[in-house]
């Protein structure tokens, strides 16, 4: 029984695409979390990490031959050019991923179309050409996401779960190819003990990550499908788990049929199989709701009302 149906058929006969990626966040999102950031130099410096971690990272993908995606707050850019201007040099692609690390879910569409402008402004005068996919921080994509990334010309997001493979969002705007991830290939839940995000989680080791990581490569590899690892520099760029990276990689490569890619070079394959006809994606329909559902809002008998949200139903 196939795991995976209609697959995307990848370049040379390809078993599965494989997408390394890495949100280089570095301190953005203390700032937003805390007022007084600048004081919690435990966690800065922790986060800075990020200036060893990057290159290499880079050097790694170097020795093996392949490119990577960094999704880079915009603020990160101006405040650590010269680790950034590494991933650039050497190849990788540089996305959209926020100017501060802001959540898009929590602002309304005018905010949000602020700080994507302005994030595509600094992308586009660093590296030389606007951005073409995106990564929501912290995957909250907002129901005005899809409009303004299309209205913005990106070709693709990658921040939704809503398929193993890619497809397409579409609104009345135009359309966005996903990419999709999973918490899964997210390397926080196995690595990360942040007190001052109020993430506790016991650290694993990197053989217990990979273990998860290899095995959702091996669905990938068996159905045809598409590999995307959500990692992070001063999380998964330390010694002992790079060096497992590292590995990995190395298995990858020796079993063959697996194309490495950034997730440009796969968003523009998956556009040209959708156009000639070779791949036919799941279109989802863009926004899933306008607002809260009419269930929850409407009709309540004095008394009977669902329980959600101060604010929604008759609580009397």
């Amino acid at each position: 029984m196939a795991v995976l149906d209609n697959p995307v058929p990848w370049p040379h006969g390809a078993r599965c695409a494989a997408a390394i990626s890495f949100d280089m966040d570095t301190d953005s999102a203390l700032h937003l979390s805390h007022a007084d950031a600048y004081k919690r130099v435990g966690v800065l410096s922790w986060l800075r990490y990020d200036e060893v971690a990057v290159p290499r990272i880079v050097e790694v993908f170097d020795h093996y031959g392949i490119h990577g995606t960094f999704f880079v707050p915009a603020w990160c850019i101006e405040r650590y050019p010269d680790t950034v201007q590494t991933v650039v040099e050497s190849g990788n692609e540089v996305a959209h991923h926020g100017y501060l690390h802001e959540s898009a879910r929590d602002q309304n569409r005018d905010g949000e179309l602020y700080w994507l402008q302005r994030s595509i402004r600094v992308i586009e005068q660093f590296c030389g050409k606007r951005p073409t996919g995106s990564r929501a921080p912290y995957a909250n994509y907002s129901h005005y996401s899809t409009d303004l990334l299309v209205q913005e010309g990106f070709m693709y997001d990658s921040s939704l779960m809503g398929d193993t493979k890619p497809y397409v969002l579409q609104t009345a705007e135009g359309s966005v190819i996903e990419l999709p991830i999973d918490w899964t290939m997210d390397d926080w839940p196995h690595y990360a003990h942040a007190p001052d995000f109020g993430y506790l989680m016991p650290i694993s080791a990197p053989e217990k990550a990979m273990e998860v990581y290899l095995a959702e490569f091996e669905a990938a590899y068996e159905g045809g499908g598409l590999w995307v690892t959500i990692w992070h520099p001063f999380v998964t760029g330390r010694p002992a788990r790079l060096a497992s990276v590292a590995k990995m990689i190395e298995y990858m490569q020796s079993i063959g049929g697996v194309w490495f890619a950034t997730m440009e070079e796969i968003a523009l394959h998956v556009k040209q199989c959708i156009e000639d006809g070779s791949y036919q994606p799941r279109t989802v329909p863009m926004p899933y709701y306008e607002g809260p559902i009419p269930e929850l809002t409407e009709g309540f008998p004095k008394g009977l009302a669902l329980r959600g949200p101060q604010g929604w139903g008759n609580t009397e």
